[in-house]
């Protein structure tokens, strides 16, 4: 718990994020996925008979801005819905969809969500930034599916969505979402485009992180979907794991020689500087803000 309030509490302290208030423009991503940019990114995937919408917005109104893109892109009745983590901008606008909509996600996620969503709105709710999309929120209502490590989605026109649990990482729960025919990949916060990663959650892993990567790379997806940042392709993979291990080993070295993690801090940021430019210049996301809780976490592991 006490990395999930470290985590919230450098979002309140730089507040250097999009707004959390969604639009109604979207862009066609593949042949059946489509996006609207925002905080988070979120993602409809839409077949002859269902259409699946990948997280819900920051709250009610977010939520029902969303159920009404799907209810447009839509092509059959049926609404499924799932969420790559619990983080309030990803969950927490359930209430604004239908009560008809199909709510699924990993039994991990929802356990989570029981154990550590609370604390985690309460952070939301007190960031002047995201306070307002949250007022008047109610409870959360329990997913109508829980699934162990992976279901799928038959969503009409031969469209196959793998909903896939590998492992924890960025949560101790994040799910990842395989849209067969198209080769696309929505990773939620496990793959992003050049952004310093964080284990937000008392049960995240770096070490697992790294497994649940591997695990990735035979999709051989087309496209890859961040919720926080730029579509890329299958090369986000190996990227995000490459900069992860480069900053492990590093740190590892660091801890073997007495270092202490604030000074190790200090001293990857500045590597981090050098070798990662584009990664530095990236806006999506305050990655030089990043870099402190990312060694502290990383040193945390090491033994």
């Amino acid at each position: 718990m006490r990395l999930t309030i470290a985590f919230l509490a450098a979002i309140t302290v730089y507040g250097q994020f999009p707004s959390p208030t969604l639009t109604e423009t979207t862009a066609k991503v593949s042949e059946h996925v489509f996006m609207t940019t925002g905080f988070p990114n979120v993602v409809y995937v839409v077949g002859d008979a269902a259409t699946l919408v990948v997280d819900t917005g920051l709250g009610t109104a977010n939520g029902a801005l969303v159920s009404r893109v799907a209810k447009r892109l839509s092509k059959g009745p049926k609404l499924f819905l799932t969420t790559t983590h619990y983080h309030p901008e990803h969950a927490a606008g359930i209430g604004g969809f239908p009560p008809e909509t199909i709510l699924i996600r990993p039994a991990v996620q929802q356990q989570e969500l029981e154990k550590e969503g609370e604390q985690t709105m309460t952070f939301f709710k007190n960031s002047p930034q995201f306070a307002p999309s949250l007022q008047g929120l109610g409870p959360l209502r329990p997913p109508d599916i829980t699934f162990e490590s992976e279901a799928k989605l038959e969503l009409g026109g031969g469209l196959t969505v793998r909903l896939m649990f590998l492992g924890a990482g960025h949560t101790a729960s994040d799910e990842l979402i395989f849209v067969e025919p198209d080769r696309a990949l929505i990773t939620g916060d496990i793959v992003q485009n050049k952004v310093v990663p964080s284990v937000a959650s008392s049960g995240g892993s770096f070490a697992s992180w790294l497994t649940v990567l591997d695990k990735l790379v035979p999709l051989q997806p087309r496209v890859v979907i961040p919720t926080h940042s730029k579509v890329g392709d299958a090369s986000l993979i190996t990227s995000e794991a490459a900069f992860i291990r480069d900053m492990q080993g590093r740190a590892a070295a660091l801890k073997r020689s007495g270092v202490s993690a604030a000074d190790a801090a200090t001293r990857l940021t500045e590597v981090f500087k050098m070798n990662y430019p584009a990664w530095v210049a990236n806006t999506d996301w305050p990655n030089l803000n990043s870099m402190t809780g990312f060694v502290n976490r990383l040193y945390a592991e090491i033994r």
